[in-house]
């Protein structure tokens, strides 16, 4: 089974809805959140979208961009 290189394109001709994408996930100093490796932290600092510096008590990780297993709570 092949996976598709690209998503496919909406045609303007289709009777069906173009595909809605995701909202970005935004991330501010001080949110709590929760990680499905890393658990509960908290957000030290932001890199402009690039990354995110959490504190999870034991260590600090630096979880970076799209954020895909991170959570704000």
């Amino acid at each position: 089974m092949k996976k598709a290189s690209a998503p496919r394109r909406h045609l303007p001709t289709s009777p069906f809805k173009a595909p809605v994408a995701p909202a970005a996930k935004t991330f501010a100093p001080g949110d709590r959140v929760t990680h499905d490796r890393y658990g509960l932290g908290t957000i030290v600092s932001a890199e402009d979208g690039v990354a995110m510096l959490v504190d999870f008590g034991s260590r600090r990780v630096r979880v970076t961009a799209p954020y895909d297993h991170m959570e704000k709570l």
